[in-house]
């Protein structure tokens, strides 16, 4: 465990929940998740025009949870702007209930309409990561 906090390569999480879903007993599908740990920054910029910087602790296509210094409201509408390798995603995204963290706030967030071509692009270089993690854990980095 002490080894998954210490590494800076991102860590991808199961793609389906094993939470089932109402009396049908079908389980829910959840999007792969990649543990960043901080190493993508995003720009949010609030309602009142203003920004704050923070970075992601974990990302997927439908949302993610950020680090920040001091929480945001729940249910804000904000703007978030990020580089994920070569792409820049800009999208809006509704703030959920922060939780305190040693350092700041972890935040969790989702997306808010995200196009389809931005969902294609995350998509994408998401699971670019998961070859660069597979290629460092062969090498083992």
């Amino acid at each position: 465990m002490s080894e998954e906090i210490n590494s800076p390569a991102p860590v991808v999480s199961s793609g389906a929940s094993s939470m089932a879903s109402g009396n049908d007993g079908k389980v829910a599908d959840r999007p792969f998740r990649v543990k960043l740990r901080g190493s993508v920054l995003v720009l949010v910029r609030l309602p009142n025009r203003r920004s704050i910087r923070a970075a992601f602790h974990q990302l997927s296509t439908t949302g993610g949870v950020i680090h920040l210094e001091k929480p945001l409201d729940e249910k804000l509408e904000v703007e978030m702007i990020f580089h994920i390798r070569e792409t820049t995603i800009r999208n809006k995204a509704q703030m959920l209930f922060p939780m305190w963290a040693t350092q700041g706030w972890m935040q969790p967030f989702r997306f808010v309409d995200l196009s389809q071509a931005n969902h294609e692009n995350l998509d994408a270089n998401l699971k670019s990561f998961l070859g660069d993690a597979a290629k460092g854990a062969a090498v083992g980095v």
